[in-house]
């Protein structure tokens, strides 16, 4: 069941979140975060009017996707950024595209027109989640990020919805 997500929920999101934290770098987050800092993470992206959804599996939140503000200028009103994290151990098996379909019909029932990733590479799992989708890679920031004592680089790939 994908729903939206609440309060409730901040403790798994976080749990599922601070693996990719602490162990990766998908995120360039490097400090834990609480479930209170998760939860008003949540009540941000529904005070912004946009989606945070979780899927959920025998009442375990297995995964979960969300959309931000691409920038806070009112000309960017239209464009949002992406995100889609799924539990360590069972990715591969679906979650994340199921997660990401339903929070695109949600952007374009919104009204939205634009929809940016960003992708920390090398990263062939997410590139090929982000194509799938229709999204097409369209731009590149070289040591963008220093996370586990090594430059990353970001690429950004967008979709119009």
């Amino acid at each position: 069941m994908i729903r939206q997500a609440t309060q409730a929920d901040a403790a798994a999101i976080a749990a599922i979140y601070n693996h990719y934290v602490l162990n990766t770098v998908i995120t360039f987050e490097e400090q834990a975060v609480s479930t209170s800092q998760m939860a008003g993470r949540i009540e941000q992206v529904k005070a912004d009017g946009l989606p945070w959804l979780v899927l959920e599996q025998n009442s375990e939140v297995l995964g979960y996707a969300y959309a931000t503000k691409w920038r806070v200028r009112s000309a960017y009103r239209f464009s949002a950024e992406s995100t889609v994290y799924v539990k360590d151990g069972i990715t591969a098996r679906g979650i994340g595209s199921q997660l990401y379909q339903q929070l695109l019909t949600e952007l374009k029932a919104l009204g939205l027109h634009l929809v940016i990733g960003g992708i920390t590479l090398p990263n062939e799992k997410s590139i090929a989640l982000h194509e799938k989708f229709g999204f097409e890679k369209c731009g590149h920031f070289q040591q963008v990020g220093f996370k586990f004592e090594q430059w990353r680089d970001v690429g950004y790939w967008q979709k119009l919805l």
